[in-house]
Formats: C-alpha cells, structure tokens, sequence
C-alpha cells in the first residue's frame, strides 16, 4: 500500500488503509483518515489532520507555511474533513497563527492548479474548477461553484449556492444563491443551482422576490435589508438577509442599467 519511493516521516499517523504512491512526503505533524490515496509526489506537511476518503492526485502540495510576510515560522494547523478530491497540483496553505486553522470540510472537488489560501474555509460539496486562486481568510458557502480562474480577494466570502462564472474575480461578498460575473457584478439568481440542490418552488420564487427588493429596487442597501426583515420569512431568504446584513468589505451587486438572468419557470 505504500510505494517504497515515498518518504513518510516516522511520527506521522496513518490508518493502515492509506495508500501511497511513489515519491510523496508525508511530514511528522501529519494525521490520515481511513482509505486516503496519496498520489504520486504529494506533499502533506504541517499539522495537517485529514479524514477518510480524501485522494490527492500527483504533485499537490498541502499542509505548507502561509504566504504571509507576518508568518514567523510557527507550527500552524490545517484540517481537511472526509471525501475530498484534491487534482492534480492543487495547493492548500495553513493558517498563519497556531490558534487558528485552514479549514476544508466534506465532498468537496478541488480541481487542477487551484489554490486555497492560509486560513480560509471551505464548507462542503464546494467545487473549485481549474485554476481557482482564493486569497487568505476567503470563505466559501456549502454547495458553491466557482468556475475556472476565479479570483477571489482575501478576507471575502462567497455565500451558500452561490456560484461565480469563469474568469470572475471578486473583492466584495457574494450573497447566497447568487451568480456573478465579470469583476463584483451580480446577473441574477443561481436558480439552476436551487433546483439541484432540491430548494422548492415557493423558496425560489420567495428569493427572487428578495433579490429584486435588495439589488433591483435603487434602495439603499441597508433600508432594503431592514424593509425585507419584515417581509420575507423563509429560512432561504432569511440565510440571504442575515449574510448582507453581516457585510463589512462591501457586497456585489448588479450594473444599474441590469435585469435578472435566470428566470424561474
């Protein structure tokens, strides 16, 4: 189960389920799940626990010190949950204080050359297609897509279903069932999204509602959220009220001149 080629740090601890393929280092602070495939010259490195389940496909790099000028050389953490895909040469950096964490959850799909920067935190059934940068302390909802060569700024969130087309950058946060495009311009609902996810009609049309009320009126932001406390009482677009309301680097919104995408049936 372990090629004869890898170098496993004698303190490391793994299941005896793992499999290790040639040329991959597994440093001592390492922790593996049950029935984790390690691929071709891998690094794990850091105190880095990973659960079962996870495969790491040739050259990734995971587990290594923070770009951060302010790092100082402490060991830092990274935890990774169970069912994870990470591609080939994806990297994932720890946190930069050792009281703190980079975090991966569940399910998630990490694809080829993507990145995830020291302290952010992934939920679970995220997809990062090909070339995703996220930037230190980003944050990203259950069940996001994020297309290829996305950028996401440091300290930004990407909300719950929200979804971020190929090539978009932001720098503001993306609200919860969202799309955008282009640099923080919002285009409509991610309704493909909610119907996949099972969210029901009554939800959709209830968020639709809310979108228009808080992006599409010509409102001020803050009046719309307090105006769409008192109206909307779904959990969907209460998850929607409480993330916009909770905003400090600024939010994305649709071009003045914009009308929804998307339309449900």
């Amino acid at each position: 189960m372990i090629h004869p080629t890898a170098i496993i740090h004698p303190k490391a601890r793994l299941d005896t389920t793992v499999q290790i393929g040639p040329g991959a280092v597994i440093d001592e602070g390492v922790e593996l799940g049950a029935d984790c495939i390690i691929g071709p010259h891998v690094c794990l490195t850091g105190l880095t626990t990973i659960g079962a389940r996870n495969r790491f496909h040739a050259g990734c790099v995971i587990g290594d010190a923070p770009q951060d000028f302010k790092y100082d050389g402490t060991p830092t953490r990274l935890r990774i949950g169970a069912d994870n895909v990470f591609r080939e040469h994806v990297t994932v950096h720890r946190s930069t204080k050792n009281d703190e964490e980079t975090l991966i959850g569940s399910h998630n799909m990490l694809m080829a050359n993507s990145h995830v920067g020291h302290n952010s935190r992934l939920g679970d059934h995220v997809i990062l297609a090909n070339g995703v940068l996220l930037g230190g302390y980003a944050q990203v909802g259950d069940r996001a897509f994020l297309g290829g060569n996305c950028l996401v700024h440091q300290f930004t969130r990407v909300g719950t279903l929200a979804m971020m087309q190929g090539g978009a950058a932001i720098s503001q946060d993306l609200p919860p069932f969202t799309i955008v495009h282009h640099v923080n311009t919002l285009c409509g609902l991610n309704i493909v999204g909610l119907r996949r996810a099972g969210v029901s009609s009554a939800d959709r049309l209830e968020l639709k509602r809310l979108y228009r009320a808080l992006f599409l009126s010509g409102k001020n932001l803050r009046a719309a959220v307090a105006q769409g406390e008192g109206e909307f009482t779904g959990a969907r677009a209460r998850e929607l009220l409480r993330f916009v309301a909770e905003v400090k680097r600024g939010v994305c919104m649709p071009h003045t001149d914009s009308v929804e995408t998307n339309e449900d049936e």
